[in-house]
């Protein structure tokens, strides 16, 4: 179960973590009655990312302005999800925004630490600057400070980050979450730290031992999930990627030939080396353009798909997939794509009928490529049945995709 961000920043004023103060936008008429003085920030409470870029974020500087820009953004759908509530904020001028995440890693079933010098809406085209740390023992403040360290903070911001990072950590085990996640993380001109916006996702498996959360459930809305962010195996140190973000192509659905347009477009991320990417969360991106660096191989871009769940349509899934895969192969050096998805049964089924009618397609047009396919939740003789004589390998864990894809370069 994924929260909103006020309902995250509940949580994190239970824990201490400092918040800025805020109010609940139900209707309209709630503006009328604000007790945060201007200038404010209206925020769209839906879990897709890019809020921002969507214009679901609004600064304003009195009651008119909020009352019309309220309006703007109740009647704005980010990935098909209208929001049922606004956040008003007060205004914070940060000097610095970081990333800091504490995630379940359900493979090595152990808690990894993310952080980076570089937040906000930026974050997922900056995987260079990307640190980890595997919690492998008992928690201590020890792994806090190495994981700013590791970051390259200096100073007093060495104490003030742990001392968050360690909030987000008891926060995570006491609720039993999947997801503690600030981004950003404002750092002011002086100095202060402040929890600028917030993710949290709950175990639906241990929600029973948490009522507090379960009847959040309540406040649901019914589409528009967050990014999936579990992810698996973190090895090595994080690599130093020289990369680029390019808007993926708006022009062609790889089926219907019909143009997309640029709000449905997927982000390619370009670097360097031979091994194009596909994941869903950037969480498993991470964690996978590790491992083929851990192997000794060089990713030449990748595509996070996010949130499985967004593709609810018929078909949708399976169209977004293949497209993401024209995307990876668009560069003539890529060689092998690895293609890592962790999902549902059903999912998985798709994304392999997507690999397959992807292959299929470029074999009728004389063009071929390697793939990598590792899923979850799948019926591996059916999927071999569905692959047939395709050039895809099947791979049980990301350690066996990587070398995979790794080999199939060279």
């Amino acid at each position: 179960m994924d929260l909103l961000e006020y309902q995250a920043k509940s949580l994190f004023r239970q824990m201490a973590i400092p918040v800025l103060p805020s109010q609940r936008i139900d209707n309209l008429a709630d503006l009328k009655g604000l007790k945060i003085p201007y200038p404010v920030v209206l925020k769209s409470q839906v879990r897709a990312g890019g809020r921002g870029r969507a214009g679901g974020i609004k600064f304003v500087e009195n009651t008119i302005d909020a009352v019309a820009a309220a309006q703007t953004i109740f009647n704005l759908p980010i990935e098909g999800e209208y929001p049922q509530v606004l956040l008003a904020e007060a205004k914070y001028n940060a000097d610095r925004e970081l990333y800091l995440a504490v995630l379940l890693d359900p493979v090595a079933r152990r808690p990894v630490l993310l952080g980076s010098r570089q937040g906000g809406m930026d974050v997922e085209g900056s995987i260079e600057q990307m640190q980890q740390v595997a919690v492998d023992q008992e928690f201590s403040p020890f792994y806090a400070r190495r994981l700013t360290l590791k970051m390259g903070l200096q100073g007093d911001l060495i104490q003030s980050v742990s001392t968050i990072v360690e909030k987000m950590y008891r926060l995570f085990v006491e609720k039993d979450l999947d997801l503690v996640e600030i981004n950003p993380l404002g750092i002011s001109p002086m100095g202060e730290v402040m929890a600028l916006d917030g993710k949290v996702s709950a175990n639906n498996e241990a929600l029973g031992r948490h009522p507090d959360l379960a009847a959040l459930s309540g406040n649901r809305q019914s589409s528009g999930l967050v990014g999936e962010r579990r992810i698996p195996h973190v090895p090595g140190d994080r690599p130093n990627f020289n990369s680029k973000v390019q808007q993926s192509p708006p022009e062609f659905d790889p089926k219907s030939q019909s143009p997309i347009s640029n709000s449905e477009s997927l982000q390619l991320i370009e670097l360097d080396g031979n091994i194009g990417i596909l994941c869903n969360g950037v969480g498993l991106t991470m964690a996978t353009l590790d491992a083929v660096t851990h192997q000794g191989g060089k990713p030449a871009n990748f595509v996070n798909m996010g949130s499985l769940d967004r593709y609810d349509a018929e078909n949708a899934l399976r169209d977004r997939a293949e497209l993401g895969l024209e995307l990876a192969a668009q560069d003539k050096s890529v060689k092998v794509i690895l293609v890592n998805i962790l999902g549902s049964a059903s999912k998985s089924e798709e994304i392999a009928a997507a690999v397959a009618g992807y292959l299929e397609r470029k074999a009728r047009a004389n063009r071929h490529i390697q793939v990598v396919l590792r899923l979850v939740e799948i019926d591996d003789d059916a999927v071999k049945k569905r692959l047939g004589q395709l050039p895809v390998q099947l791979a049980s864990t990301l350690d066996e995709a990587a070398a995979a894809s790794v080999s199939s370069a060279k």
